[in-house]
């Protein structure tokens, strides 16, 4: 498995990232937790080095589900989890809160569910717009000097809010949404952070399943699952109209990638990594299959060839690829946290 450097920081870690947003267990819809807790430890054996979850996904289950099939194997991988959302006794979210106390305060819980001393790299989710970043990067900082993690990063961040947040301490990655149907990031952001020396985690990397063929136009998703909205981060990915379009385009990718002996998820994968501020491709894997083909991507470098075949198939299809719409992504949770 290659291994890449977050920015310009000493954190190194697998291409490919396990995401697991969908270990969530109410957010994707059903699960099998057994057949995914083997998932994780089949994933390091394979090399696979970094695993990326957050408090706000379950809440706690995901935080729970992969302490458990971690074990004793915790010290062999990179660490990840966000906070930043406030939550009432349900436990529901009712806004954000990125305050220096609150921060500190919920890493101690990720650190409990994870059953372990230290956060490798803890990362904002969301930018609270009501808390002034000096504050959220005061709490950072305070949490990295009592070694309670190793390094900080955010999610979902526009660089504005990065380049303020540089001015009280350094980046080591911004996670944000990256995937052939939605490339807002690529003309502004992605190279920002590869300009100045802060990883770039890209989250959707199999565009939330649109990019591995398992769906037709018939494709309902189960009450629960977050997608039967039709929205996707602010782009109507699962809407009907769009929805079928997408399915087209991937029909057509599937083909693209079979004529190079590989598999669509394979090629989507590819051309996340493709891109060199990537540092690292997040992919939810429920299952032991889905990690073998997920590790084989990586060893695939696009052509110029395989990139013009990629375009003509969107262009063809009438398909958009959202290339000039990026503050759309960060007007998502600009209402902050809660003043009741």
């Amino acid at each position: 498995m290659e291994q890449r450097q977050f920015g310009d920081t000493d954190l190194v870690a697998s291409a490919v990232g396990f995401g697991t947003w969908e270990m969530s267990t109410t957010m994707y819809g059903h699960i099998d937790v057994g057949e995914a807790a083997r998932a994780v430890n089949a994933a390091i054996d394979r090399g696979i080095t970094l695993f990326d979850t957050a408090e706000v996904y379950g809440p706690y289950h995901s935080e729970e589900l992969l302490a458990d099939a971690l074990g004793a194997r915790r010290n062999e991988i990179v660490l990840v989890t966000k906070v930043g959302f406030e939550y009432d006794d349900r436990p529901g979210v009712v806004g954000l809160n990125s305050t220096r106390e609150h921060i500190i305060e919920r890493t101690e819980g990720c650190l409990r569910r994870l059953k372990t001393d230290v956060i490798d790299l803890m990362l904002i989710h969301w930018p609270d717009h009501d808390t002034p970043l000096e504050e959220t990067m005061e709490g950072l900082e305070r949490l990295k000097q009592d070694g309670k993690i190793r390094h900080y990063g955010v999610s979902n961040f526009n660089i504005d809010m990065m380049q303020e947040c540089e001015q009280y301490g350094h980046l080591a990655a911004n996670q944000v949404g990256y995937h052939m149907f939605d490339r807002r990031m690529e003309h502004r952001v992605l190279p920002w952070c590869l300009a100045n020396g802060v990883g770039y985690m890209a989250y959707g990397s199999l565009a939330f399943g649109l990019l591995t063929g398992a769906f037709t136009g018939d494709t309902e998703f189960d009450e629960g699952d977050w997608r039967r909205g039709g929205m996707a981060f602010e782009l109507p990915l699962f809407q009907r109209e769009q929805f079928l379009k997408e399915i087209e385009v991937t029909r057509r990718l599937v083909e693209l990638a079979d004529g190079y002996g590989k598999s669509v998820a394979q090629l989507a994968i590819a051309w996340v990594l493709d891109h060199p501020a990537v540092s690292c491709a997040l992919v939810g894997m429920r299952n032991e299959q889905e990690l073998e083909e997920n590790v084989a991507a990586t060893d695939w470098k696009l052509t110029d060839e395989i990139r013009n075949g990629i375009n003509d198939i969107f262009r063809e299809v009438g398909v958009e690829t959202h290339q000039n719409t990026a503050q759309a992504l960060y007007a998502v949770r600009a209402t902050g946290r809660s003043r009741d």
